[in-house]
């Protein structure tokens, strides 16, 4: 029997050679990445350790790098340096991870600036470093870019009450665009980045459920108007929008009453029959509410926009209003008000921009090196983008395509329950009779 051993080893490696590798790599990546390349990884990452530390500055000496000779004093490197100690990695589904104990006065930032060298020395697409207590800096390595082909995960969950699964997360989770835990987002992306494509799959998960949808596209309807049949509202031009965000801080003050008369303290304290529906406000292209030609009656309408979101944005989360804004950049030269606005807006998605400004302004205040990330996606990476997270503060993913066709169908199937609201209906009438 323990003769035949290394004749099952050799076929074994014989059909793995032919073929099953590659096969077993097509259907099955996590365990081809098991079986070949954590093995592999790992091995590289203990035996590189020392010289890998010492190389990017991550190695301590306790000797005195100067030294006195006579009167001379003499500076120089320490010729013995110890590195902080490792943890054996461990194997992910896509990578391994590492814990790293910090020696004495050593601080994660350096391990942090040494990101792309680690990833670069152990072969892999990506290495990550968070620093999960004090003292101790976590290091994931991912083996490949999981979204060059996202896969929507097996035990994905159908979307419960203003929560839409609207991609892939790099983690291998499914991303998840939770109102009643993110109340508002902020989503910005050049051309062709993916952005228009992360709202039409938002709308499409939204669209069955019981949800009051408002659309502002000022570009017409060229967007949004997709999805014409199961929106509430749709204004394609500032004055409308003008007329219906003033009927939403209208019905938003209502809702506050009967909040304060029933002694809740948001909508979904109140029982279920005299719940006010949920509002979901999408604006497609920001500019176009702030930038003006110079006209006074311009400028009016601009700055009653930034004050009406500003509201909606402040009292909203309590009342079921929430808003997604969505533009190609995001700057203070807007206007005054977009820096208030976007403070209030505490979940961020960046696509690929084309300034680094835009980048920094909607992730720089929240997670500096989040900015760097965002900054190197591609112009093949079309749905990529970087968003906030509250495990990890933020995280990559990618969305699902929704292609136009879908979203008519979409509509038109769920148009039936598209909830009528009186007040921004009467509102948008009144413009256009104005």
């Amino acid at each position: 029997m323990a003769d035949l051993i290394p004749v099952v080893l050799a076929l074994v490696a014989v059909v793995w050679l032919l073929g099953g590798g590659e096969w077993l790599r097509r259907r099955r990546p996590d365990w081809h990445w098991y079986l070949t390349g954590y093995p592999r990884t790992a091995a590289r990452v203990v035996l590189t350790w020392r010289k890998v530390a010492q190389l990017n500055d991550l190695s301590v000496s306790y000797r005195p790098p100067r030294r006195v000779l006579g009167a001379v004093v003499v500076k120089g490197t320490a010729l013995r340096s110890t590195p902080p100690r490792i943890s054996f990695p461990c194997a992910l589904p896509n990578g391994l991870s590492l814990l790293v104990r910090l020696r004495p006065g050593q601080t994660p930032a350096p391990f942090v600036e040494a990101a792309e060298a680690l990833a670069h020395a152990w072969g892999v697409h990506s290495a990550r470093v968070t620093s999960p207590r004090r003292g101790v800096v976590l290091i994931t390595a991912t083996a490949h870019d999981p979204l060059d082909d996202p896969r929507m995960p097996d035990d994905t969950d159908p979307s419960s009450l203003l929560s839409a699964v609207v991609g892939v997360l790099e983690t291998g989770h499914a991303w998840v665009m939770d109102f009643r835990r993110v109340p508002h987002w902020l989503i910005v992306g050049a051309t062709q980045s993916g952005k228009s494509t992360l709202l039409a799959r938002l709308v499409a998960q939204l669209a069955p459920q019981p949800v009051a949808l408002v659309g502002i596209d000022c570009k017409g309807g060229m967007e949004l108007g997709l999805f014409g049949d199961r929106l509430s509202v749709l204004t394609t031009c500032r004055r409308e929008a003008v007329a219906v965000l003033s009927a939403l801080v209208t019905d938003m003050q209502e809702r506050m009453h009967l909040c304060r008369r029933a002694g809740a303290r948001s909508i979904w304290d109140l029982p279920e029959k005299s719940r006010p529906v949920p509002v979901v406000v999408i604006v497609d292209e920001l500019a176009e509410l702030y930038l003006t030609s110079g006209s006074k009656e311009d400028r009016a309408e601009a700055e009653q926009c930034s004050s009406y979101l500003l509201r909606l944005a402040q009292l909203g989360a309590a009342l079921g209003v929430h808003l997604v804004v969505a533009g190609q950049r995001v700057g203070s030269d807007l206007g005054p008000g977009v820096t208030a606005l976007r403070a209030q807006l505490t979940g961020r998605i960046c696509h690929r921009v084309n300034d680094p400004g835009t980048a920094e302004m909607t992730l720089g205040d929240l997670h500096k090196d989040a900015v760097i990330v965002a900054q190197t996606i591609g112009t093949g990476q079309k749905g990529v983008a970087v968003t906030t997270d509250d495990t990890d503060g933020w995280v990559r993913g990618r969305s699902h395509l929704t292609t136009p066709d879908e979203a008519r169908r979409i509509a038109a199937e769920h148009a039936g329950i598209a909830p009528r609201l009186p007040i921004l209906t009467a509102a948008l009438d009144g413009c256009e009779q104005g």
